[in-house]
């Protein structure tokens, strides 16, 4: 039913590399051809960590859409590919839960053709963690949540703002890392070392698989093409706030309709509109709740 709701689609059967070090084509791929068969690969012979890295040694210019849509572009320049794929991820502190970490994937498709892209962002669970310890402490009880050593662990100085300190990636047996935080430790300014998960893909089963979801909401949207000019990428761009205390009538904060469009032509719609009766309590606004 897809495969004929999507024959005339402008993406079906054309060729799609993305730019990656970390065998992310596995979690992308399977997405973009169950839907659009199209023939995904990687694109040789690309330095992604020139654009960042995770543990601080290159700092990434720009934002996470920056990073991703310059992935892109190198795929297509490295390849000649019809279209380009760029992914990158941050991780971090979960912006609503308290002491719950969280991972935000985003992936940037390109038209080499036109320019046109389609940009998702996906927040994602994530395993991401850390601990400062002494070589002489036991590091079970972090391994073990984190997952060691299905996921690998990165090991470096306490002070991570010490960027010129060596830093141990990958390490996924205990006998390598035993080894890391002693020698690393007798080089830290502390005699301590912190201990965090490897965020790379490919060392990271539980990114990888937040990879491959997010793939999928790409492939959702790449689906939905533009009522107006025929592009692909069609969808919710933006919010309209302002729905209507029940008690004074003043807008809040909540949503009152989704606004979706196209980036080429700049079409727009309402959808999801609130009805004209829906009313927010008045817990949410600001003059009846200041």
């Amino acid at each position: 039913m897809r495969s004929s709701r999507l024959a005339a689609h402008p993406h079906r059967g054309l060729w799609a590399a993305i730019a990656t070090m970390h065998g992310k084509e596995n979690a992308i791929a399977p997405a973009l051809c169950g839907w659009f068969e199209m023939t995904v690969t990687s694109a040789p012979g690309i330095d992604t960590d020139t654009l960042g890295t995770f543990t601080g040694e290159i700092a990434r210019a720009g934002t996470m859409v920056d990073a991703a849509r310059a992935k892109a572009k190198l795929a297509i320049e490295r390849t000649g590919a019809h279209l380009g794929v760029g992914s990158e991820g941050a991780f971090g502190p979960h912006p609503y839960i308290p002491f719950l970490a969280s991972g935000q994937e985003v992936l940037v498709l390109l038209d080499a053709k036109t320019g046109h892209e389609i940009i998702v962002h996906r927040r994602t669970p994530t395993n991401f963690d850390h601990e400062v310890l002494s070589p002489a402490e036991d590091p079970a009880p972090f391994l073990n949540r984190v997952g060691f050593p299905g996921h690998a662990v990165v090991v470096r100085p306490e002070d991570t703002a010490d960027t010129s300190l060596v830093v141990a990636k990958g390490i996924t047996d205990l006998q390598t890392l035993r080894r890391a935080i002693r020698e690393i430790g007798a080089r830290s300014a502390s005699g301590r070392v912190m201990i965090q998960t490897d965020m790379r893909a490919h060392l990271n089963p539980t990114r990888m698989a937040g990879i491959a979801r997010t793939a999928k909401w790409l492939a959702v949207r790449a689906a939905r093409c533009c009522p107006h000019c025929g592009r692909p990428g069609f969808g919710a761009l933006e919010v309209e706030r302002g729905l209507p205390c029940g008690d004074c009538g003043a807008p809040t904060r909540l949503v009152r309709a989704e606004i979706h469009g196209c980036k080429a032509c700049d079409h727009r719609i309402r959808r999801f509109e609130r009805s004209k009766r829906s009313r927010a309590e008045a817990r949410w606004c600001e003059l009846c709740n200041p």
